[in-house]
């Protein structure tokens, strides 16, 4: 794959080619009136060379590092320095321009096609500073140059990280389409097959009865759980160890416990994600341990933005007052430990709302 920010990098050596052909014509020009002419001609052979390896270095993806930018600032920095011996008094009364003139814009623009904006920003600043160190003087045109020269560093290095970030969903956006046609090209396959298969196998054992009704409720919670595993949503990660918090979520379904997510993505670091759905398994869990063989149960998932809102509902007999804590006390920490102590290492919120013949409602609030 192409580095997404390509383009800046040939925008790059082109800028390289046309400020040396610059600088080049402006020494032409004030050739005769330079204190020491041998010395301008070899800061000029400098910037040949140096020129071409530039070019070469970032026309080549191989080439793109950070030791060769920062090396390319020194030489920018130090060949202007030259100016002050090159130059006479007059010239820089006049404001003639240095001997690199705007050939040394280049290492401001690499940085921040490499680094992003502060790079950029940093990289235009310090050119900006030996330009005022060799003319050892502040004018107005002086600042111009400056701000002109971190502007534009910051400028590229925001073009460059929008690049890379554009390039990243984008990347995301098509790994999730093949997931997705996969998904729809197993899901075929799988109604077409298995679940037929299930669906006959329910239907006939609950109209044989006995044992066979036994089986066909085996045979639907099947179903349904098959059903959710082809109707959840492909896992989504990011590049930041972001992911995606409904699909895990929507595994959880089963004949007695409904679970309802957004449309859109839920995007949550990978641990947070992990965390909260242990947290939503280990309630799921106690229902069926304690809410009865026949109690249902609810899962809602929310993003509110800057927090994501898990509530956890079934319609139980509730549980009675005092009796999570004498369980915590006889050593039993399911609830302590598996729910409320993750809960608090997410530093998020945990509120409990039951009663006997209430049913039991966690809600998890848990801040991006």
């Amino acid at each position: 794959m192409e580095d997404p920010v390509a383009h800046l990098w040939r925008g790059t050596v082109a800028l390289r080619i046309v400020t040396f052909l610059f600088a080049l014509g402006n020494v032409l020009v004030q050739r005769d009136d330079y204190e020491r002419e041998w010395l301008a001609w070899s800061a000029v052979g400098a910037m040949v060379l140096w020129s071409a390896f530039t070019v070469h270095a970032y026309s080549r993806e191989s080439g793109r590092r950070p030791w060769v930018v920062v090396a390319d600032l020194l030489v920018a920095c130090g060949l202007m320095s030259l100016s002050p011996l090159i130059m006479t008094d007059s010239q820089f009364l006049f404001n003639v321009p240095l001997i690199t003139t705007i050939w040394a814009a280049g290492p401001p623009v690499a940085a921040g096609a490499l680094g992003g904006q502060v790079a950029g920003a940093l990289s235009g600043f310090a050119v900006g500073l030996s330009t005022y160190l060799n003319r050892a003087g502040l004018t107005v045109d002086l600042v111009r140059d400056v701000v002109l020269l971190t502007a534009a560093g910051f400028v590229v290095g925001m073009a460059s990280t929008t690049a890379r970030r554009s390039a990243v969903r984008l990347a995301q956006a098509l790994r999730t389409e093949a997931a997705t046609a996969e998904r729809e090209r197993l899901a075929r396959s799988i109604h077409d097959g298995v679940l037929q298969v299930l669906a006959r196998v329910r239907k006939r054992g609950s109209e044989l009865g006995g044992e066979a009704a036994e089986l066909a409720e085996l045979a639907g919670e099947q179903e349904v759980a098959l059903r959710s595993l082809v109707a959840a949503a492909p896992t989504e990660s990011t590049v930041d160890g972001d992911a995606d918090l409904r699909p895990a979520l929507q595994l959880l379904a089963t004949p007695r416990v409904q679970v309802s997510t957004p449309a859109t993505q839920v995007m949550l670091p990978a641990a947070t994600a992990f965390e909260l759905t242990a947290v939503v398994r280990e309630a799921l869990s106690n229902v069926d341990k304690h809410a009865g063989a026949d109690a249902r149960a609810w899962v809602l998932l929310e993003d509110l933005g800057e927090e994501v809102v898990l509530s956890i509902r079934d319609d139980g007999p509730g549980i009675p007052d005092g009796r999570l804590a004498s369980a915590e006390a006889e050593g039993r920490m399911g609830v302590a430990q598996s729910i409320r102590g993750r809960v608090e290492a997410l530093r998020g919120t945990l509120e409990l709302q039951t009663g006997p013949g209430e049913g039991t409602e966690w809600e998890v609030r848990v801040y991006r």
